[in-house]
């Protein structure tokens, strides 16, 4: 149902960038075998998490003022 929503969307993919960063923090030969693919989603994710790391926080504080005052 998230994708019929855009912020739901927009929130679900603000999660899956974190916690591809967050993993690969933690294991980082996990995401960097899989480059291509369909595993290679993550992999891209973790990268724009590491390399945007400032815009991907505020998106976070801007998406949960959202979610807790807004809605």
């Amino acid at each position: 149902s998230a994708i019929f929503n855009f912020q739901s969307l927009l929130t679900v993919i603000l999660l899956l960038i974190c916690t591809c960063a967050y993993i690969r923090s933690l294991a980082p030969s996990l995401l960097d075998k899989n480059k291509t693919g369909l595993l290679g989603i993550f992999w891209k994710c973790h990268r724009i998490g590491e390399r945007k790391s400032p815009y991907v926080a505020v998106c976070c504080l801007v998406m949960a003022f959202s979610i807790l005052f807004i809605q």
